[in-house]
């Protein structure tokens, strides 16, 4: 039974790796890699990256292009139209049922995540509250999409949402600029949570998604 969690333990290790390196910009969007260098910037045995490929080609995340190896999924219009649409699919029924469902300290504690941030920032916006806007910005999201406690959605989800996360790292990822904003269109959307009306709140996160995609294709 060990030997048969082993090879297991590896393919995840490899998937973790690979992502990683993925979203650090490690590997680059639209590059051209082999099996060996992949080797090379995940660390992982060759035996882990060969069972990898496979579920990086049904995930889309590469393509494999006879002669030249693997293509990492490259940042255009198309990823851009696919990635936002199927979020926008998710998004907005998870939303729908997550304002009939979630506790009231739930909201609470999201609203003053943001607020924080908010406040902080009327001081001054420095690279680490930029992050931390970031991490509150992907932390509402999942959470919505979580609170279903369905696992093929979860992992449908975080599939795309690396996806995403490729894009805004290219184009659209929070900024100096958009901290405010963003915090301010989230804290929109929280106060149509606070309704408690499942209309408003599919209306309202399809409205915030919609603008991170408009950003996305004028960049």
């Amino acid at each position: 039974m060990g030997q048969a969690v082993r090879p297991l333990k590896l393919r995840e290790q490899a998937y973790s790796s690979f992502t990683e390196r993925l979203l650090a910009s490690a590997i680059q969007p639209g590059q051209f890699v082999t099996q060996r260098e992949l080797v090379e910037i995940t660390g992982m045995p060759l035996g882990a990256i060969r069972e990898l490929v496979p579920r990086l080609e049904a995930e889309g995340l590469v393509t494999t292009v006879p002669q030249r190896g693997m293509r990492i999924a490259a940042v255009n219009l198309n990823l851009i139209r696919d990635a936002f649409q199927f979020r926008l699919f998710l998004e907005r029924e998870a939303a729908a049922y997550f304002v009939q469902h979630v506790p009231d300290d739930e909201l609470r504690r999201l609203r003053a995540a943001h607020e924080a941030v908010l406040q902080e920032a009327a001081r001054r916006i420095t690279p680490r509250l930029v992050a931390r806007a970031q991490a509150i910005d992907w932390n509402l999201h999942d959470t919505i999409i979580d609170f279903l406690q369905n696992d093929i959605v979860s992992s449908a989800y975080r599939v795309n949402s690396i996806k995403i996360r490729l894009i805004r790292q290219a184009q659209t990822r929070i900024h100096e600029s958009l901290v405010v904003p963003v915090m301010r269109e989230h804290l929109g959307v929280i106060a149509a949570f606070e309704t408690r009306d499942p209309a408003k709140a599919a209306d309202a996160i399809g409205a915030h998604i919609a603008n991170a995609r408009g950003r996305a294709m004028r960049l």
